[in-house]
């Protein structure tokens, strides 16, 4: 791999966090980035040779490929789980949902004379991070930042080349490091917010009252919910255990064998679509008959065509950070008017909402000094107080200024299984933080593998 192209910039003068530590207080960013972004302003022209401009890499003078004549072009990457990994059954739609979020974008002008190109640098990681490292390499000297880094765990094997290279990154997932760390522009309720959330709810409403278990994927997705689903359990006097288990549907005898053996009142499932299926189908049929409630990641309307579908309708909820592909906010109408005929699928919800904060970002890089660049960008991301998402979430929930125990968005939404809703599931909840979430200290991650 070649090394990172410098362009005018020499990125040395940027201030970085050391090795290892994980994060920036955002008001440092903003100094650290103020200085590296005034040198920018005798340079910052377009260039004239169709390749990266002086703005820096994923920039170009030359429109994009079917784009707006007079516009540059600005070139994000993806890297996702399409084919063969757990999360491929979201993550397409996750991915299309971006196209069409950055297509619309560039019908309405594009953003600071540029349109956005989200076609040319999309790769398949398979929900591996080594491999998902490897496809960064491939691209990280070709695009601005990241539409797109799908999984938890995934993301932290590339988080310190993209500090090296002030990339901006889109997480496809809910880690609360997220919180913490300027390379990254989350939304939504973290893991760990939605479990306590989800717990609070089933004490309340489902009569939850003695025991819970949480189930998940070993690493920072299940790790992360899990701690949220302890938080709630000391906060609501219940019996907390918790079972790692691995992707795959041939792999969860394990995990169905000691929820059979322990007969908890709530179990808390944090892993992909085909495993909770597979879990709380193998469950059911043996007998049991508590309640489950999964993160946000574990639904998939297709579960419904499958043979753990009564069980489903029967016994399980989701907490999720935002309504599903059906509700009414002008945010989803125009999704769903961008998508056109598709199946229905809250990966295309995920997809689109998360894309609204690096828009709002893009657009305030474009009124400073330099215009937009990576460094620009950050800057511009640190200072964003609210994002408007049309609905989808309050504007908020994009508040990545302030510090994360204070501006850390902590409500999510509760859904049963609705055969008549378009993705299978319909709120029963609607936005809400409980009493655990509330009260929380929110001074660090809740889980962290370190």
């Amino acid at each position: 791999m070649s090394a990172p192209d410098p362009g005018v910039l020499d990125r040395r003068a940027t201030v970085h966090p050391p090795k290892g530590t994980g994060t920036m207080n955002r008001s440092l960013l903003r100094l650290a980035v103020g200085a590296a972004a005034a040198s920018l302003v005798l340079t910052a022209c377009r260039g004239d040779d169709g390749g990266s401009s002086a703005a820096g890499p994923g920039i170009t003078d030359e429109p994009c490929p079917g784009g707006n004549a007079d516009n540059g072009c600005i070139y994000l990457g993806a890297i996702s789980d399409l084919t063969r990994g757990p999360f491929a059954p979201l993550a397409v739609p996750i991915t299309d949902a971006q196209k069409a979020f950055w297509e619309r974008v560039n019908a309405d002008g594009g953003v600071g004379g540029y349109d956005i190109n989200l076609e040319e640098y999309i790769a398949d990681a398979e929900y591996n991070p080594e491999l998902h490292n490897r496809e960064y390499q491939e691209m990280r000297n070709d695009i601005l930042a990241l539409a797109q880094t799908l999984g938890s765990s995934q993301t932290l094997a590339i988080i310190e080349d993209m500090r090296s290279d002030d990339v901006l990154g889109v997480p496809a997932s809910w880690n609360s490091a997220w919180n913490f760390d300027d390379q990254i522009l989350e939304s939504g309720a973290n893991y760990c917010f939605e479990a306590m959330n989800g717990v609070d709810w089933a004490v309340a409403e489902r009569g939850v009252s003695e025991t819970v278990l949480a189930v998940g994927y070993p690493g920072d997705y299940g790790g992360d919910a899990a701690a949220g689903v302890e938080a709630a359990a000391e906060a609501n006097g219940l019996e907390f255990s918790q079972v790692e288990t691995p992707p795959g549907q041939d792999n969860q005898a394990g995990a169905i064998q000691q929820i059979l053996a322990q007969q908890p009142d709530l179990v808390f499932i944090s892993t992909g679509p085909a495993e909770m299926a597979t879990i709380v189908g193998g469950s059911a049929a043996q007998g049991f008959t508590g309640t489950f409630v999964g993160s946000s990641p574990t639904w998939n309307p297709a579960l419904l065509q499958s043979a753990a579908a009564p069980a489903l309708e029967a016994l399980y909820f989701q907490a999720g950070p935002w309504g599903p592909f059906g509700t009414e906010t002008d945010g989803h109408a125009a999704m769903r008017d961008a998508l056109g005929d598709v199946t229905p699928n809250d990966g295309y919800t995920a997809g689109w909402a998360w894309s609204y904060p690096l828009l709002a970002a893009l657009e305030a890089a474009a009124e400073l000094d330099g215009g937009i660049t990576r460094e620009n960008l950050l800057a511009a991301a640190a200072d964003l107080e609210e994002v408007d998402y049309e609905g989808m979430l309050p504007n908020e929930a994009g508040n990545y200024a302030g510090d994360p125990s204070e501006v850390a968005f902590r409500q999510s939404v509760i859904s049963g299984v609705d055969t008549s809703a378009p993705t299978g599931v319909a709120i029963v909840q609607e936005f809400q933080a409980g009493p655990t979430a509330t009260d929380y200290d929110f001074s660090s991650p809740c889980f962290s593998l370190n």
